[in-house]
């Protein structure tokens, strides 16, 4: 017996499907580095908070701040 051809369409099915696949663990990658950046994002903001509050603090108690009118 002669073995038959394979179905071209289930070729073009499996191919997408490990594509897919491919870009779903791709996906969830970026998820992942994208949640990591913005929780460094957070943190560095916060600092920078803390700095801002420090610095308002210092100029205070040297009297370089402005006095309103």
């Amino acid at each position: 017996m002669a073995q038959e051809p394979e179905n071209l369409v289930l070729v073009y099915l499996r191919r997408i499907d490990e594509k897919l696949d491919r870009l779903r663990d791709d996906v969830q990658d970026l998820k992942v580095r994208m949640t990591s950046l913005e929780e460094g994002v957070v943190g560095v903001q916060r600092r920078i908070d803390r700095l801002e509050l420090r610095v308002e603090r210092i100029e205070r108690r040297l009297d370089l701040v402005d006095t309103p009118h």
